[in-house]
């Protein structure tokens, strides 16, 4: 329960030391969650759960529950379990919407449809592979071509290894800075507001 209060209740609300440690693997697992999503709407068209679609009332939503946020979380420790469970079930679905959102970023930044997706590939192998072969042209018979063929598959490879980073990476990235955005607002409402008004914090 500690680490799950920590994850979504943040550094500022929670009296666990989740925001001191590394959670490099959550983080993956992050990436990795919203890439199968993106895939499984990429290749078969279909929106799961709404995500991917995020419209006006997803950004009022989002945006109300971000402002709300330490309203809601900074007496999170004095109420009963009914209400922590209320409080934990909202931060689930706000990084629902994060989720979302993220995905709906990615989408339409793929231009290259799924039904023509292997002719891509097989068209961007050939004209690399051709391109390296060219610039050793110049060099003596048959070690120049495999020297050609072996630099372009390797600036193959490592273009493959930096989409499968970039796409590890970036949705964990967005989650962050969403995160950082509400780390800073409800620092601002704590000292300007919360600690003036109430007498206590939790």
């Amino acid at each position: 329960m500690d680490y799950i209060e920590g994850l979504f209740l943040g550094k500022l609300w929670s009296d666990t030391d989740f925001e001191n440690r590394r959670h490099a693997g959550l983080f993956i697992l992050y990436g990795f969650l919203v890439d199968l999503l993106v895939l499984l709407r990429y290749f078969t068209g279909k929106t799961y759960l709404g995500i991917g679609v995020f419209t006006v009332i997803h950004w009022v939503i989002l945006v109300l529950l971000m402002l709300a946020c330490p309203f809601i979380n900074f007496r999170y420790y004095r109420m009963p379990g009914w209400g922590k469970a209320l409080i934990l079930i909202e931060k689930t679905f706000k990084s629902f919407l994060v989720m979302s959102l993220t995905v709906s970023l990615i989408l339409p930044r793929i231009k290259v449809q799924s039904s023509g997706l292997q002719d891509f590939l097989i068209n961007y192998l050939n004209e690399t592979l051709e391109k390296y072969t060219e610039k050793f042209s110049s060099g003596a018979g048959s070690f120049a071509t495999v020297m050609g063929v072996l630099a372009g598959g390797i600036h193959v490879v490592l273009m493959i290894v930096l989409i499968v980073v970039g796409a590890l990476i970036i949705p964990g990235l967005v989650y962050l800075a969403v995160r950082y955005i509400q780390y800073a607002y409800d620092w601002v409402i704590d000292r300007l507001v919360i600690r003036r008004v109430f007498r206590y914090r939790r």
